[in-house]
């Protein structure tokens, strides 16, 4: 055996082996598809009242974000200790791009359905969602369009997305080199947000940036960091009882404070909490601390208490909202559209047939979610078929 091939048996025995897909994941991924559904379709009582958020600081962009970071975090170690960091680096950036395409698409769609609704029975509808400027003043919308620093409303996620995974490589880079003092950079860059204002400017100015990825890569960027150890490691934090029964303690007081205050601000508790008009303490933008506290909380308490294999996800709602998580992107994509849909109903409806129809709605709604899935798992698995 000469000394390459050696080298070559070597660097094969230190690639983690490929991890069985966690249904966990999966699972929770179609809850948060179906909570973002139910949210963005304005005026169901089922978003307002019965998702997560409606309890706590936090919603379901904040799991995803933190979800995601975990998944390409992992996806991005095994493939650099395979092949090296610009080859992870490379299969990154064609994530990324396809990503960019995909919001480009998204977008240019939902604003021809914009135009059409206020050129038929919805006059005003693109300028309420904040439309108007491609209009207006092209010249800075349509740069700003293709940066993606022009948000009308539903169009801030994905670029959030596409900015973070753009950060991973150099992020990876640093805890290649520097191991857990790396994870300093993102919460320095969080801390800059939130001391200093530092933000991404809207183009046109005046507008506003939903996800300010200064922020938000907090969540992706740990998130990145826990999925490289989980694979690495085999678990995402292992540490000793007695640090895992305080943790467990502080995020269990974390969620529960979130409730309390919510509950407060509905006039459901008579016990004193912050302005929420004035306190900023759940400002979305900016990911308020406490917001994102409460996401590390939640997922905490998941990953503690959930786990990763049981009876009843093999079930067929198991299996049906795992389906909704594997194509998570795709049925994101497709409910936006659902839920502007659902919101136009809701509010043009006389009062009492938007409050029967409500829980239905939505039941009808998800249930073409899953549907939709469905239709997209087998048209790939035909075309695999096809393939071979």
């Amino acid at each position: 055996m000469d000394g390459g091939t050696q080298i070559v048996i070597e660097t094969l025995r230190i690639v983690p082996p490929r991890p069985p897909r966690d249904a966990r994941l999966d699972i929770v991924r179609g809850l948060l598809q179906l909570s973002i559904f139910a949210s963005h379709a304005t005026g169901s009582v089922v978003g307002a009242w019965f998702i997560h958020g409606a309890w706590g600081f936090s919603d379901s962009s904040e799991q995803f974000i933190l979800l995601s970071g975990f998944t390409l975090g992992s996806v991005f170690a095994r493939k650099q200790a395979r092949d090296g960091w610009m080859a992870a680096a490379q299969d990154l950036l064609r994530r990324t791009f396809r990503l960019y395409r995909i919001h480009l698409l998204v977008f240019a769609l939902f604003g021809l359905l914009m135009l059409a609704a206020s050129l038929t029975f919805l006059p005003g509808e693109a300028t309420a969602h904040g439309w108007l400027p491609l209009l207006t003043d092209p010249l800075h919308a349509v740069p700003g369009v293709a940066l993606m620093l022009f948000q009308p409303d539903f169009m801030g996620i994905l670029p959030s997305f596409v900015w973070c995974m753009l950060l991973l490589p150099p992020f990876a880079w640093l805890a290649g080199r520097y191991g857990t003092v790396a994870l300093l950079a993102p919460l320095a860059v969080y801390t800059a947000v939130q001391g200093l204002g530092l933000m991404l400017p809207p183009l046109p100015a005046g507008g506003g940036i939903s996800f300010n990825p200064f922020a938000w890569q907090l969540l992706y960027l740990t998130g990145a960091w826990l999925g490289a150890r989980a694979l690495r490691d085999g678990r995402a934090l292992g540490l000793p009882p007695r640090w895992d029964r305080a943790l467990t303690a502080a995020a269990v007081a974390i969620v529960a404070a979130g409730i309390w205050i919510k509950l407060s601000w509905h006039g459901l508790l008579p016990l004193p909490a912050p302005d929420p008009m004035t306190s900023m303490i759940d400002w979305k933008p900016d990911l308020a601390p406490l917001r994102a506290l409460h996401a590390f909380a939640l997922a905490w308490l998941v990953a503690r208490f959930v786990p990763r294999s049981a009876d009843w996800m093999d079930t067929a709602p198991g299996r049906w909202l795992a389906r909704i998580g594997r194509n998570s992107l795709e049925v994101f994509s497709f409910g936006i559209f659902l839920s502007w849909g659902l919101a136009t109903f809701f509010r043009l409806a006389p009062p009492m047939l938007g409050h029967v129809a409500d829980i239905p709605l939505i039941v009808a709604g998800a249930l073409l979610l899953g549907l939709y899935a469905r239709r997209l798992e087998r048209k790939r698995a035909m075309g695999g078929n096809g393939a071979a």
